[in-house]
């Protein structure tokens, strides 16, 4: 990807600019006007956008906003005069990539705009995988992420649930227990029989009674089964000693081994339920997906509120990655909703600068450890850093590179 956008009323300036990029080995499309630069701005354009703040008629603020209506992840570069800096950090906080102050180096206008070209592959990339999400199996369409711990997450679902046997679901609260029962269910030979669900503590023996006929020829998912009443643990017992029916789906955020140890749960049912067992990761322990979950959260909720999509801000997907998230899927499920109701304290401007670019910086780092599969040595190379300075910056942010191994 090496496509530039370039947008400049003044020809020998717009010439020089691009003689400039096209040495670097970027392709220039030269445009000297937003009326022709706006033709060129697609959903699909594979580049970035590289403009002067000041042009006659609709300047390079009209410009942003244009590209931002046409997509919001299409990395928009300003370039400004002395005067015109503060209009320039002001359109960062609305959306634009970066802003260069005229005459810039040549090493920090192409250095800029590769930067910008990185995070338009990242997100062109990104929108390829929703696609494909959409066209693949349950596990595909209904577990999320593009990182490696996802990818294996989805593979151990696939591959139980086409072993007979209960199943032991295992993750932190909001971490989505239910969702991988229902796709250990739609991928299992009993997929075209029933899925019931229900909360485990509440449970009589007699609803469970009926809760197990409900689900005959099915899938029978129990959420929280350690708070099942003992009552309840040797009626289950009885049920997996009959060996038909339903195909019992366990769910815990709780230590199951522990509380059997400490005789809450009973070691028999534990051992019946444990032989399959799925973790499912914490979003602190996959950060580079929480960018595809919130996006996808955030279409969601603007379906459900009748609402059109908004914008997301590069700055607010840095800020949610550097985040530990204990609530997990459910609690961003909740910020996607108050970020498309408009309730979501505007994060970008109550951090400062600095905080500002830390984060996007630790989310560019996260980016480029993902495209190489976290190779440290490659990573460091291509983000043009000394190695020692790459492992400082590891170490500040908390990012391992051997998270994002194969």
């Amino acid at each position: 990807m090496s496509r530039v956008l370039l947008v400049e009323d003044d020809a020998p300036v717009r010439e020089a600019l691009a003689q400039t990029l096209e040495l670097a080995g970027l392709t220039v499309t030269e445009a000297g006007s937003f009326i022709v630069a706006k033709d060129h701005i697609r959903r699909d354009f594979a580049g970035v956008v590289v403009s002067d703040i000041r042009m006659p008629g609709k300047d390079g603020i009209a410009l942003l906003d244009h590209a931002q209506s046409v997509d919001p992840e299409l990395p928009v570069i300003l370039l400004t005069g002395e005067g015109d800096v503060p209009m320039a950090v002001a359109a960062v906080n609305r959306g634009a990539f970066d802003f260069l102050e005229k005459p810039c180096p040549t090493e920090t206008l192409v250095e800029t705009v590769r930067r910008a070209l990185d995070r338009r592959q990242a997100a062109l990339e990104d929108r390829r995988l929703q696609a494909d999400l959409r066209k693949g199996d349950a596990a595909q369409r209904m577990l999320f992420g593009t990182s490696a711990v996802a990818e294996r997450l989805r593979a151990e679902v696939r591959q139980i649930a086409r072993v007979p046997g209960v199943v032991l679901i295992e993750g932190a609260p909001g971490s989505g227990l239910s969702k991988v029962a229902e796709v250990l269910h739609l991928l299992s030979p009993v997929a075209q029989g029933p899925f019931i669900k229900l909360g485990a503590a509440a449970l009589t023996p007699a609803a469970l009674d009926d809760a197990v006929a409900a689900a005959d020829g099915g899938s029978l998912f129990l959420n929280e089964v350690t708070s099942l009443s003992k009552a309840c643990q040797y009626a289950i017992l009885e049920h997996l000693d009959r060996e038909a029916g339903a195909r019992l789906l366990a769910g815990t955020t709780q230590d199951a081994l522990a509380l059997s140890e400490q005789g809450a749960f009973l070691p028999d049912l534990y051992y019946r339920v444990e032989a399959l067992r799925i973790r499912i990761p914490a979003l602190k322990e996959r950060p580079e997906d929480i960018p595809v979950l919130f996006r996808h959260y955030v279409a969601q909720a603007s379906e459900q509120a009748g609402v059109p999509e908004r914008a997301i801000p590069p700055a607010l997907l840095a800020s949610l990655m550097s985040q530990d998230w204990p609530g997990n899927a459910r609690a961003l499920m909740n910020a996607a909703m108050r970020f498309t109701l408009g309730l979501m304290p505007d994060e970008i401007e109550e951090i400062g600068l600095a905080e500002k670019m830390a984060q996007i910086e630790a989310s560019l780092i996260v980016e480029a450890l993902r495209r190489n599969r976290g190779n440290a040595t490659l990573t460091a190379e291509t983000l043009k850093l000394p190695r020692k300075t790459f492992y400082d910056k590891l170490a500040r942010y908390g990012v391992r590179a051997e998270d994002f191994r194969d």
